[in-house]
């Protein structure tokens, strides 16, 4: 049975970092998303989703991680560190079309790259997906060329699937998978 999680709700807490739900309500959680939209890194990385305003941002939270709140029980989370309080980046959970279960998902905006937060986070989020969500296999996909996600993705445990073409990517990306343990998915 899926259980709804709140906007606003933490789901995980690292030495480092608290991750919540984020919220359509909370301007720093929109702002949040209005900049990672727009980062050159996220665009050449993950894609142009064309968000451009707070308005446009606001909607974006709606029609995903909220929803995906709601239908899953997970989604994507807006990574917060604890020593500045500052919103840095998000990580989570997406229900994908053209996948059997959920893939890892991260972002963070360049001032925060490089310092072990998307690990951290990432790391949080698997432990969350076996033990609250009991979920025993995680998928992730990463463009070819992206050096640096693929290395924190085999960092994480996760293997090299296959190439693999999805309904709502123009282009073919690497898909890794990561079994999670027995005791974790319990």
């Amino acid at each position: 049975m899926t259980v709804a999680i709140a906007p606003g709700q933490l789901i995980a807490e690292t030495s480092r970092l608290r991750l919540h739900a984020m919220s359509d309500r909370d301007d720093a959680d929109v702002a949040l998303m209005l900049s990672l939209l727009n980062d050159p890194a996220f665009i050449r990385n993950i894609a142009d989703r064309g968000v451009r305003t707070l308005e446009q941002a606001r909607g974006y939270l709606r029609d995903g991680a909220l929803r995906s709140y709601a239908q899953h029980g997970f989604g994507m989370y807006a990574i917060r560190r604890k020593d500045t309080g500052a919103l840095i980046g998000n990580c989570g959970l997406v229900r994908r079309d053209g996948l059997d279960g959920p893939d890892l998902g991260y972002a963070l905006l360049p001032a925060h790259a490089g310092q072990g937060f998307a690990l951290e986070a990432a790391r949080a989020v698997i432990a969350d997906a076996g033990s609250r969500l009991c979920i025993d296999r995680l998928h992730a996909i990463v463009n070819p060329d992206n050096v640096a996600s693929i290395g924190l993705l085999q960092k994480l445990g996760f293997e090299f699937d296959r190439m693999i073409v999805l309904p709502a990517i123009e282009h073919a990306v690497d898909l890794f998978h990561l079994h999670l343990p027995k005791e974790a998915a319990a």
